[in-house]
């Protein structure tokens, strides 16, 4: 009968058995692995031996399997990174292989010759840190992760039990997909804060430009605050009604097309919003009401 797979699986097999792995098949299992390639030991039973009855362990040599890393992955990565994504890759590959992946590929941090458990104990822990963790797979030993993850996306080249287990499915079987998945998830939610933020800082100049104009006549007081000089109470809050009209049809092809989204930390992210939808949210109505307010002086009876 024959043996094959991981150093450590088949160097069991063979001690069970009596025997032990020759010194050369060590030298190359270690070689392979600090290559990036994955070492298969292969070994054999050489028959039952007739005084004790034993089988025979016989290691026959190793296998070299080269990991290809896809091109162009260290930059998904880095776009992973730069949206303040930290990426972890998960392998059932030794120690020496996994590292050599996780340097050429560009992941924050690995774990190796991981068991299922292993991967589902990974994702808890995160989980039990307060991280939100995805987690792409393809393989029946990932389904327990897919399931556990906040996010799971399997590969549409999986196993049935991937897919099952999994959220979403990944038509083009691409593990670096999330990055569009976020992307995604990440231009509506910032859509949304955008608009909510210039309309509520549209409301607040709105009203801060319109009040002083009402009741100036009652408090004589608040001329000073009205900065605009708006021509009366009427042509103020017919300024205030045309433009919020306007400034809603504006908005419309905005909400729309969404916002572009760029990759950044959420703190990049809310300075931005603050900035361009924030401030040109009070910027906005002073200079529109204005303007408005200027064209209706010229109509009679809003004096």
């Amino acid at each position: 009968s024959f043996r094959k797979g991981a150093a450590s699986a088949v160097a069991h097999w063979v001690r069970e058995l009596g025997g032990d792995l020759p010194p050369g098949v060590r030298d190359d299992v270690d070689a392979i692995a600090r290559d990036g390639g994955t070492p298969l030991v292969v070994a054999m039973s050489d028959g039952a031996d007739q005084v004790s009855g034993q089988q025979r362990p016989r290691v026959l040599g190793t296998v070299h399997l080269a990991d290809v890393v896809k091109p162009g992955i260290a930059d998904r990565f880095a776009a992973l990174r730069r949206m303040g994504i930290r990426t972890v890759m998960i392998t059932g590959d030794n120690r020496l292989t996994a590292a050599a992946i996780a340097k050429e590929a560009g992941v924050d941090d690995y774990l190796a010759e991981a068991t299922p458990e292993d991967k589902l104990t990974r994702i808890r822990q995160e989980q039990n840190a307060g991280q939100l963790v995805a987690m792409t797979g393809d393989g029946t030993n990932d389904a327990p992760a897919l399931a556990a993850a906040d996010v799971g996306v399997a590969m549409n080249s999986g196993t049935q039990a991937a897919k099952e287990a999994a959220n979403m499915v990944d038509l083009d079987s691409d593990p670096t997909k999330l990055i569009d998945v976020v992307a995604i998830g990440k231009q509506l939610l910032i859509t949304r804060g955008s608009l909510t933020t210039f309309s509520v800082a549209n409301d607040v100049a709105k009203y801060f430009a319109i009040i002083p104009a009402l009741f100036v006549t009652v408090f004589p007081g608040l001329s000073l605050l009205n900065i605009m000089g708006l021509a009366s109470p009427k042509s103020a809050i017919l300024a205030a009604v045309i433009f919020n009209a306007i400034i809603i049809v504006l908005l419309v092809p905005l909400a729309l097309r969404g916002v572009r989204y760029r990759p950044m930390s959420a703190q990049q992210a809310l300075r931005r919003n603050l900035l361009i939808y924030g401030l040109g949210g009070i910027i906005a109505p002073f200079i529109g009401i204005k303007i408005i307010d200027l064209l209706l002086a010229v109509v009679p009876g809003l004096h």
